[in-house]
């Protein structure tokens, strides 16, 4: 289970890291204007690399307890603050939406843990 769901993890972080950096005029379009540029380039090169790594370690049958952090760490961060912004009316609504995916994804990473033999969120 932890592979199909660093894959679907990764694929999705790929192509949401992907767009605003192939074209942002349309990202922007769905997501609302940004101030900062350089800040929304960062974090689509962040998700990308994310992305990459967790499809990456699916291919190869190689999801280890990092990659599990990683792809949890990263769901909790980004849902959390997609919803606390959101709900404020900070950035558009679109981004619960965003929240909703990551839950999905911290359900599967949890899920993978208690039926995987191997120990999947062990961060020592």
């Amino acid at each position: 289970m932890r592979r199909t769901v660093a894959f679907a993890q990764g694929l999705t972080y790929a192509a949401g890291g992907a767009w605003p950096l192939l074209h942002l005029r349309s990202f922007e379009a769905v997501t609302g204007p940004k101030l900062d540029e350089w800040l929304e380039r960062s974090v689509a090169g962040l998700l990308l690399a994310i992305g990459i790594a967790e499809m990456r370690a699916a291919r190869r049958d190689e999801v280890s307890s990092a990659i599990a952090v990683l792809g949890a760490g990263s769901a909790a961060t980004l849902g959390a603050v997609s919803a606390w912004y959101a709900v404020r009316g900070r950035i558009r609504k679109v981004y619960l939406a965003d929240a909703a995916i990551e839950v999905a994804f911290l359900v599967g990473w949890a899920l993978s843990a208690a039926t995987d033999r191997r120990p999947t969120l062990d961060v020592r």
